[in-house]
């Protein structure tokens, strides 16, 4: 039997005498930052001054650009959003046991968004792996069991001959659907030792397909074509898939209200004459998907946040298309079609028959109609009527100053709330929040690893000034890297505030204008009535500024 061995990766005559003459000097560490090149990889996350053992000095050997930010969790949280923006695999790179173990709530993050990211972590060295020897700075007993629940992923390595296979897979992994962070687990002195193996080069770890099963596909066509009044809920899957689109093209093609989960922001038109926009939110938009006979939802597992606690209760058939495939009926009995979303949306348009329905758009039309006034306030702009409420018109004042392809990430507020359900993100993948792992302390360090991933862009960050403490830190990364970075932070008293609890002693604040001024970052208290021109004459101005907004 004969093979077909052309499609192996071969070297040129310079790779070939590297190998068979390694240069000196070099270590585990080398043989990572090699493998991350030959894999494509430019940029790599890490804390300030702290890679890994082993690492420090090959990253300065390598052509990578080490990114360094003030807390591990915070260089997560950059990672994160490095690989939402650029839908490549975001290197990130812990040390062992506490650094690891800070960056727990920002890789639960990108396992709930489906972020492709890559973390590299040092373990203690290989002599007290098992439970053999004990007393390592660092040390867990069993570092991986802490992340193995989370992360999509885990990868072991235990000699440096595994390094390049390890994170060759692990990156596959990272970018096979659905996206998710995954973990690569390397021990110091594996990291530190020299290594005569020869320099990394000629990899592949190209993401394997996920195609839906032709059947079902068939028979979800022909349940669309027959129903009286379909229905779509697009997810973050639709954005993580580039496939807007497609999701665009069949709704149009059957005549399908779509509404978009908090997750799949920006997925399908807001002002399309088939758009529910954002839900969970108004009763007759609920109404509306709960009594579609054939409801497609597309790239949604229907979580929590995303089906009103869970209350959504729709009465016709459910077709799931979910490229997790844990998430398949796992709270509605459907025909669950585990694929990609892009891959499925694809193959129903070619199956699917075209059907009419005039009437669709008008019941979008008249479920609209009974919307909060928040959702119609960013139609009038920022000089909205002062019955619309405070939020309202600073969340106008945002989408005026913002420019529609200028990414925004957004700590939980009661403005950021509102902007799920009334923001029009105008764009895929330019509205992003922490629905995951929640907590304060997401907005600036994800805003600045979106500036890594597109510094010609501005990035607005939105954080509760009771919340700002959190994250304060990494106005010093975004000064130092210059990065078009603009902080919005709402006062805890004031519109969009998260405000103090009942009872409870009252926040202490600092000073943030003085503070980044400290910093030589430029910035102003601003009001709702000025926050418009504020906010787009510092999106528009180089490097980083904040904006504190009062009340009034």
């Amino acid at each position: 039997m004969s093979h077909d061995h052309d499609d192996r990766p071969g070297l040129n005559a310079a790779q070939a005498e590297a190998a068979l003459n390694p240069p000196p000097g070099r270590v585990g560490g080398d043989l990572v930052t090699e493998t991350l090149q030959g894999l494509g990889a430019a940029t790599v996350f890490g804390v300030s001054g702290r890679p890994a053992p082993g690492l420090s000095a090959a990253l300065r050997r390598s052509a990578l650009a080490y990114v360094e930010l003030g807390a591990e969790n915070n260089a997560a949280f950059a990672a994160d959003a490095y690989g939402r923006i650029t839908g490549e695999v975001a290197v990130l790179l812990l040390t062992a046991g506490p650094g690891a173990l800070a960056a727990l709530p920002a890789l639960q993050e990108a396992a709930a968004a489906s972020a492709p990211v890559l973390a590299v972590c040092a373990q203690v060295p290989a002599a007290g792996l098992g439970g053999r020897r004990h007393g390592y700075p660092r040390e867990l007993r069993d570092q991986q069991a802490s992340f193995r629940e989370v992360v999509k992923s885990v990868h072991p390595v235990r000699t440096a001959s595994q390094i390049p296979s390890a994170i060759a897979a692990a990156w596959e992994s990272a970018l096979t659907a659905p996206h998710g962070p995954v973990w690569v687990e390397i021990p110091e002195d594996v990291l530190r030792a020299e290594t005569l193996l020869p320099p990394v080069s000629a990899l592949d770890a190209t993401p394997r397909e996920l195609y839906p099963r032709p059947e079902l596909t068939l028979v979800a066509a022909d349940l669309l074509a027959r129903a009286a009044r379909p229905a779509i809920i697009a997810g973050g899957g639709v954005v993580r898939a580039d496939a807007t689109g497609k999701l665009r093209a069949l709704a149009e093609r059957i005549a399908a209200p779509v509404a978009t989960t908090y997750g799949g922001k920006g997925a399908f038109p807001w002002k399309h004459p088939l758009s529910l926009r954002s839900w969970p939110g108004d009763p007759c938009v609920t109404e509306l998907l709960e009594a579609a006979d054939v409801l497609l939802v597309v790239g949604s597992g229907l979580g929590a946040l995303s089906s009103g606690g869970h209350t959504f209760a729709p009465r016709g058939r459910i077709v799931q298309i979910e490229a997790d495939a844990g998430k398949l009926e796992a709270n509605h009995p459907a025909l669950g079609i585990h694929s990609d979303a892009r891959e499925a949306l694809d193959a129903l348009l070619d199956a699917v028959d075209a059907r009419e329905d005039p009437a669709a758009a008008d019941r979008v039309r008249t479920a609209l109609e009974t919307a909060p006034a928040p959702a119609a306030d960013q139609e009038r702009g920022p000089a909205a009527d002062q019955g619309s409420g405070p939020d309202a018109r600073v969340l106008a004042a945002v989408r005026a100053a913002l420019p529609d392809t200028a990414p925004s990430f957004w700590d939980l507020t009661p403005l950021t709330t509102l902007a799920w359900s009334a923001f029009d993100a105008r764009r895929p993948n330019t509205t992003h929040s922490a629905q995951g792992a929640g907590g304060p302390g997401y907005a600036l360090p994800s805003a600045t690893g979106a500036a890594f991933a597109d510094p010609t862009t501005p990035v607005l960050a939105v954080t509760g000034e009771d919340d700002a403490p959190h994250t304060a830190a990494e106005l010093t990364t975004a000064r130092r890297y210059g990065l078009p970075v603009t902080w919005l932070l709402v006062d805890g008293d004031g519109p969009g505030a998260s405000g103090v609890q009942d009872g409870g002693p009252a926040a202490v604040r600092p000073d943030l204008v003085a503070l980044a001024e400290s910093l030589g970052v430029p910035a102003l208290r601003s009001t709702p009535a000025s926050l418009a021109t504020d906010l787009k004459t510092a999106l528009h101005a180089p490097g980083p500024s904040v904006i504190v907004l009062r009340a009034g």
